[in-house]
């Protein structure tokens, strides 16, 4: 019994996705997370820590199409942006840039609804969302 319940928590800290901190301020594109999507959910959330301040995000898949829909991208002051992608993403592709309406701000959460498209071997794709620090305070 223990040893089941062992296995069941190391299983929920692999599905997990771990927040990492953006630590760099340079003028240049960073990784601001990742997560795996799969064909049971259709939206994922990244929360963004550290040195968070961003002009504008895209997003990166690597082996499988996702159709990347709508997303809402929280700020640290409050507030959202709304925004419509509508953009299909194909293995190894990226979304357009992404610009936001007030310029680089603080940003809190990224929320994005997705289809994951059929593929061959019903694999799961891997999202980055990359954003761009400009440092035009």
């Amino acid at each position: 019994m223990m040893i089941m319940a062992m296995a069941f928590v190391t299983v929920l800290f692999m599905n997990a996705q771990p927040v990492s901190p953006i630590l760099s301020d340079r003028t240049d594109w960073h990784k601001i997370g990742e997560t795996t999507v799969n064909f049971e959910t259709d939206r994922d959330e990244i929360t963004v820590i550290g040195a968070d301040k961003f002009a504008a995000i895209k997003f990166k898949v690597k082996d499988v199409p996702i159709h990347l829909m709508d997303m809402e991208v929280y700020f640290d002051k409050g507030g959202k942006e709304d925004i419509n992608v509508n953009f299909p993403l194909k293995p190894r592709g990226e979304s357009r840039v992404i610009e936001f309406e007030n310029g680089e701000q603080d940003l809190k959460k990224v929320v994005f609804v997705y289809k994951t498209l059929p593929n061959r071997n019903d694999h799961q794709a891997e999202v980055e969302i990359w954003g761009l620090k400009t440092n035009d305070d």
